[in-house]
Formats: C-alpha cells, structure tokens, sequence
C-alpha cells in the first residue's frame, strides 16, 4: 500500500495548481508563472502521482479542477498564502537589522520619557541608531516634522489634520512656592498665589498664555517680576524665596525638595502626544519604536 510522505510535496507544484485552477489552461498557467506549458504540466503530474488523485479534467477547452480538485485547492491557497506571510516577516525583520529613527522632542520628554524607551528599544533591535533633536518650543517640533528632519515628534495636542497623532500622558500644572510659604495642610488659594512675585520663562510664551488665561477665568491675574530662559534658573529662584512659579510638573522635574508643590485652586494640565505626518511612508523602524514606546509607557 501506498504510503503517503507530506515531505514529498513540493511548493512548486502548489503554485502550479493554483495557477491552472486559476487561469482554467495550462499555458495561461504556465505563462503566469513564467515557465513552459511542459515544466507546468509536468509539475500537476507529479502531484498527482504523488496524490493517487486526479485533479484536474482535461480536455480541447482547457482544464477544471475535479471534485478533488476542488477540495484541496482552498488548502493549496492558504498554504501559499502562510507562506508569503513568513516570507513578508522575514523582510520585515531584515529591514529592523538596520536603519535609523529620528526623534524631536523638547527637553522634557528627553529626559523623562524617552531614556526608558531608548533602552529597551536598543535591547531588542541594536543595529538600529536613534537620534534625537531637542528643541525650545513645541511648534518646532512640528516644524520639524513638516521638513522631515525626524519622523516622530511629541507635541501638545489638539495638533493640525497634518499629522497623526495620539495621547500619550496628561501633565498637570502645578504651583512651585518657596519653602515654608503656606501650612501643608492650608489650600492654595488663587488671592494667596497672586500675591507672589512671578517667574516664567519668556521662552514658553505658548504656556505662560495658557496660564494666564486659566487664572484670568477666576477673577485673577498673575504679577510677573522675573522673566528668565531656563527652567533650573527659575527653581533656583524659587527655592531661594525670591518668587513663585506655574509650571508643567514634567518640565519641572526633579523638584528640589525644599520647594513646595501644589495643585492650582482649580486643576490645569497638558496633553502630550506623539505625532508623525499623517499619510507619509515611514520604515518599518519608526513603527517598532512606536509600538515600544507605547508599551514602556502604558506599564507604567
């Protein structure tokens, strides 16, 4: 008897099967393959042998499968398709052997988000370099972006319908007062924090806005005496009683200790995204390192 040998099967003859099926003649079939009507024909002979099945009718018009034919033929596609699709992820993994992701961001996210992400991104694909641009302001991250100096930003959202983009924290704003200014256990109130001389940094117009806006609602406005360019020149400051600030508490980060944080009177944060140009072609690289990111961030 007989013994069937799966081994035996050759992808070839799928491949032919396929086509003849497809195409309903062995020289169309052929020709789709680009190979002779003999090496085609040859090939569904010999799975048929193979088989002890006939599995296609032959005749003056051409070729159709028989009733086996017709049963095996679903299986013969998806093996061929199982195959493309390890074909498809081998490619994939070769481009992720090499290559660069290009990042901007501002300083912030540079130094508490992305060393995390880095690191385990280095861990699986260490072929693949990652450059990061610092910038200032968050419209020049996106500026970036329109000039294709980097394929992934951060930037405040609600952004433009140019890019792609998705939440990736919220970021409250909170009250840094010098040490020992109010009882812990005493709430900030919104007459208390504008009676401090303010500090900002006149390089975050987009914030010190928003700011002023949301105390603004509440009958206040903030009095700024200092206008200086760096965040740790504003802490200093402060931990040194010569004002008050509102700043981002990820901006702000690492807060010396003898300052005192709080929550404003009424709860105000930012929403940070990640954003790429909406319809543009990105390696493979770019998507890895998202896909990365999103987990680092999210078991947090």
């Amino acid at each position: 008897m007989h013994k069937f040998n799966e081994c035996k099967l050759k992808i070839s003859q799928l491949r032919a099967l396929v086509a003849v099926a497809d195409r309903g003649n062995f020289s169309s079939g052929a020709l789709d393959l680009g190979l002779s009507q003999s090496t085609v024909s040859h090939a569904i002979a010999s799975l048929e042998e193979e088989l002890r099945v006939v599995l296609f009718f032959r005749g003056r018009h051409g070729a159709t499968l028989t009733p086996f034919g017709e049963q095996v033929i679903q299986e013969a596609r998806q093996v061929l398709h199982l195959l493309e699709a390890i074909r498809e992820k081998a490619n994939q993994e070769k481009k992720l052997q090499s290559g660069q992701v290009r990042i901007v961001c501002v300083r912030s996210i540079a130094t508490h988000v992305l060393p995390q992400v880095i690191a385990r991104f280095h861990d699986k694909f260490p072929m693949i370099s990652v450059v990061i641009a610092e910038c200032h302001r968050y419209a020049e991250v996106e500026q970036a972006l329109r000039e294709n100096r980097a394929e992934v930003g951060f930037t405040l959202l609600p952004t433009t319908t140019e890019f792609e983009a998705w939440e990736l924290l919220r970021d409250e704003f909170v009250a840094l007062l010098p040490p020992s200014s109010i009882p812990l256990d005493v709430p900030l109130s919104w007459e208390q924090l504008a009676n401090y001389p303010m500090i900002v940094n006149q390089r975050s117009p987009h914030h010190n806005t928003t700011i002023y806006e949301h105390v603004l609602q509440f009958g206040h406005t903030l009095k700024i005496d200092y206008e200086v360019r760096e965040d740790s020149t504003i802490l200093g400051m402060v931990k040194q009683g010569l004002g008050a600030t509102v700043m981002a508490r990820l901006a702000a980060e690492p807060i010396p200790k003898e300052i005192q944080v709080r929550s404003l009177p009424v709860p105000l944060e930012r929403v940070i995204g990640v954003a790429i140009l909406a319809d543009a072609l990105l390696p493979q690289a770019i998507f890895a390192f998202l896909s990365i990111l999103e987990d680092v961030w999210h078991s947090q």
